[in-house]
């Protein structure tokens, strides 16, 4: 089976539009831009619009504009097809921007409405990147069946992918195999024959990669605080503030996926990340090794080691010193 967009419902939602997008997800397998008679904006029309104008009936006529098409005449769906996914996403996200500084979220009317934005935008990224069945490159016919989208260990796409969406030419006499598992990068044999060392690598740390990915997508799934599910306080609160960094989102596979297999390769161990985030504000090396139980030394070369790239995080207001050690003794914040 080909790999799909897992389209995230937010906690907090409008009922009515949770569970219309699983009711499209359930049935959106033969859908895409793509396709002829099966348009995917055809398909949020029948599923999705009825349930978006449900809920603005309910809403406020201050906060129906930070809605698409609410109020303008225009569905969600002519939102969407109008302007296409893509940019109808981008204009989502700045619609919900201009809501959280103009309006915030402190009643329950505000973080319904932001959940319901965010499980809309979600959705609409979903649909621009939802590909067809079966795809022609070439001349050919792919059938996307034996595709996945993605490598095994990283955010590219895998050369079967790439080729069936043109990226790749066919070999002229035929005797490439394009992977339908691994990137060119990450594909188990070199072109001349030999084993790629780049495959063998990622192979020994797919556990790490895998553990990462999902933490970074969960995580992603909730900027508010932090919540990645590592088991640990100080590793959620280092993961909280990559992924707002990085602007990473729950949907945006191929970029978790890459960011997953840079702290893989970095050797970013959870050690590590519980050592930037003491020293990140303002504690001395003794006092990290006193909280960690480890030794100075431990945490002087275990820092040294850490590239510059994963030291360059933002600065949270609520974060603190006193912060990160109140919830050291406490479990990290459940998975969600």
């Amino acid at each position: 089976m080909p790999h799909f967009p897992i389209i995230l419902v937010w906690e907090n939602c409008d009922p009515g539009i949770g569970a219309a997008v699983r009711k499209l997800q359930e049935v959106w397998r033969p859908y895409s831009m793509a396709s002829r008679s099966k348009r995917i904006d055809r398909l949020i029309q029948q599923v999705i619009d009825p349930a978006v104008a449900a809920y603005a009936a309910t809403l406020p006529p201050d906060l129906l504009h930070f809605l698409p098409g609410a109020g303008s005449g225009l569905s969600f769906s002519d939102i969407c097809r109008l302007v296409g996914l893509n940019d109808a996403a981008r204009l989502q996200r700045q619609l919900l921007r201009q809501f959280v500084s103009s309006h915030g979220v402190k009643t329950d009317q505000g973080r319904r409405f932001v959940a319901t934005l965010e499980t809309l935008l979600a959705l609409t990224r979903a649909c621009a990147r939802k590909p067809p069945l079966t795809s022609r490159a070439n001349g050919k016919q792919v059938d996307r069946d034996r595709i996945q989208d993605f490598c095994r260990y990283c955010g590219s796409p895998t050369e079967l992918a790439a080729y069936a969406n043109g990226r790749l030419e066919s070999d002229p006499d035929e005797t490439l195999q394009f992977s339908s598992l691994y990137c060119s990068r990450h594909r188990p044999k070199l072109p001349d024959g030999g084993w790629n060392p780049e495959h063998q690598r990622a192979r020994r740390s797919a556990a790490q990669f895998d553990a990462e990915l999902e933490r970074l997508t969960r995580q992603a799934g909730n900027w508010r605080e932090p919540c990645a599910g590592s088991g640990d306080w100080l590793v959620d609160c280092y993961l909280h503030h990559y992924v707002l960094k990085h602007r990473l989102r729950y949907g945006d596979t191929s970029e978790l996926r890459d960011h997953a297999r840079r702290m893989t390769d970095a050797r970013l161990t959870d050690r590590k990340k519980q050592i930037v985030m003491l020293l990140r504000y303002g504690m001395s090396q003794s006092d990290a090794a006193s909280v960690l139980g480890i030794q100075r030394q431990a945490v002087s070369k275990a820092s040294a080691s850490i590239p510059s790239v994963f030291w360059q995080l933002p600065s949270l207001p609520e974060y603190s010193t006193e912060f990160l050690l109140s919830g050291v003794a406490r479990k990290p914040a459940a998975p969600r």
